[in-house]
């Protein structure tokens, strides 16, 4: 690419006749270096911030990876913590189920043996209350000897 100052330096050679005015093409190479050095500024500007703007893309393409990567795994996570909850509950309530079934047991195993006693207790009585009958009915027998004679 030329740049403004090779526009400037550049010299043209001298004909003897029919040439162009040295002083025109002079002129005229100044006003073009101008010119061609404000475009020039402009496009290396122009680039500058192509190239900034480009960095700052990929800095922001970065971060959004960055962002979503953190999201899938706050979201794995998440998932992984509802998971372990879930076990921890089901646990709990099969401990729950299992104590209560250990205490429906072993009060079923309380009643029975409260009824056992219970009947051996009735059986206790029932055989107290015949000899306490057969008891009573041998001192009747006895008082009505005495009173016979």
């Amino acid at each position: 690419m030329i740049t403004p100052l090779d526009i400037e330096n550049k010299k043209f050679s001298k004909q003897m006749m029919n040439g162009y005015s040295v002083e025109e093409v002079d002129d005229f190479l100044d006003d073009l270096s101008v010119d061609y050095a404000k475009v020039y500024k402009e496009l290396t500007e122009v680039k500058n911030r192509v190239e900034e703007l480009e960095n700052d893309l990929t800095k922001y393409k970065t971060i959004e990876g960055t962002l979503q990567n953190t999201l899938l795994m706050a979201q794995s996570t998440a998932e992984e913590v509802k998971n372990v909850a879930k076990q921890q509950a089901e646990q709990i309530i099969q401990e729950a189920k299992s104590s209560a079934q250990s205490s429906v047991d072993q009060l079923n195993q309380e009643i029975t043996s409260k009824q056992q006693e219970l009947e051996e207790v009735k059986k206790k009585f029932d055989m107290y209350k015949a000899k306490m009958e057969s008891l009573l009915i041998s001192q009747l027998e006895l008082i009505k000897d005495i009173n016979k004679d």
